[in-house]
C-alpha cells in the first residue's frame, strides 16, 4: 500500500523544503495548514493515489523542512513557494485539495500568482476574516511570553492546542507526529514564529478575487468545527459563487484524520 513519506527535497525561496508523491495519473496536490504537515493527509493519501498521482509537500517552517530563525513564512510567502512547487514538479494544472492555512495559500497562488488548477476543493480552510482561534490571537499579541518556555511546557502546549481542533480523538501515534516537528530547538522557535507573522491582510487581498476562480470547486467543511464555524465556510462559498457545498457531520478541524471516509465521499463525486 501507499504510504506517506518525504523522500523528496527541493530548494524554494523560503527555504529547502521536504515532498514526497505516490500513485500514477492525473495530478493532484494536497495543501496543508496550520500547525499542520503533510502527515495530516497521511490517511487518504493511499485512497487518492489509487486514482491519481498525488503530490505533497511540509511548508517552509513546517513539519520536516527547513526552520531557522530569520525565515519568513507567513501567508504571501506560502503563497509563492506553491507556484514554485508546482513548478518545480512541473504540474501546468493539476487537482488541488486544500486544508485550514493550506486554503488561503493556494488561494493567493491561483488569484495572485496565476497558477491554474483542474479542480480545487477548500475543506475547513482558512480564507476570510476574521480567522484564528482565541488562543491564536492571545499568543500573536504576547510573543515574547512564550518564547524560551521550559520544554515541558512548551510541549503540553503544543499538543493541547492541537488537541483544542479535534471533535473525535485521534491516535496517540497520530498525535505524536503532528506534535513532533516543533518539539526540537529550531521548532520551538518556528512555531512562535507563525503567530507573530500571521497577518489577516493577505487573505483581505484575496476574498474580493473568490468570484474570479477559474476551475470548478468544491467547498467541504467538518460541522463541528472548534476553530472555524461552518458559517464561514458557507460565507466562503457564496462568495465563491458555485454551487458545491458539502457538511461532513460529526467531524471537527481535521475531517482527514477524524474520519477519512468521510472526507472520502464528499471527495469521490467532484474529484
Amino acid at each position: 500500500m501507499t504510504e506517506w513519506k518525504l523522500s523528496e527535497e527541493y530548494q524554494t525561496s523560503a527555504g529547502l523544503v521536504s515532498a514526497g508523491s505516490s500513485g500514477d495519473g492525473p495530478d493532484l496536490v494536497v495543501a496543508h495548514g496550520w500547525p499542520w504537515s503533510s502527515f495530516s493527509w497521511h490517511r487518504i493519501i493511499p485512497e487518492l493515489s489509487k486514482t491519481f498521482k498525488v503530490h505533497w509537500y511540509d511548508m517552509p517552517g513546517y513539519g520536516q523542512s527547513e526552520k531557522r530563525a530569520d525565515q519568513r513564512t507567513s501567508l504571501d510567502v506560502q503563497g509563492e513557494v506553491f507556484a514554485e512547487m508546482l513548478s518545480n514538479w512541473n504540474l501546468k494544472q493539476p487537482t488541488v485539495i486544500a486544508h485550514d492555512f493550506g486554503g488561503a495559500t493556494t488561494l493567493r497562488a491561483h488569484l495572485i500568482h496565476g497558477c491554474e488548477f483542474e479542480r480545487f476543493v477548500l475543506m475547513n480552510v482558512v480564507a476570510m476574516r476574521p480567522w484564528g482561534s482565541a488562543f491564536f490571537e492571545h499568543v500573536g499579541k504576547h510573543i515574547e511570553a512564550f518564547i524560551g518556555l521550559p520544554d515541558h511546557i512548551h510541549k503540553a502546549i503544543v499538543v493541547a492546542y492541537i488537541q483544542g481542533a479535534l471533535a473525535n480523538e485521534i491516535s496517540e501515534k497520530e498525535l505524536y507526529q503532528l506534535a513532533a516537528p516543533w518539539l526540537t530547538e529550531d521548532g520551538n522557535s518556528s512555531f512562535y514564529r507563525q503567530f507573530a507573522q500571521a497577518d489577516e491582510r493577505y487573505t483581505a487581498e484575496i476574498e474580493p478575487l473568490f468570484g474570479d476562480i477559474r476551475c470548478p470547486v468544491k467547498v467541504i467543511w467538518g460541522e463541528d468545527d472548534p476553530w472555524i464555524p461552518i458559517e464561514r465556510g458557507r460565507a466562503i462559498h457564496e462568495l465563491i459563487g458555485q454551487n458545491r457545498f458539502e457538511v461532513m457531520r460529526g467531524v471537527g478541524h481535521l475531517p482527514q484524520l477524524e474520519s477519512p471516509e468521510t472526507v472520502m465521499r464528499a471527495l469521490s463525486s467532484f474529484l
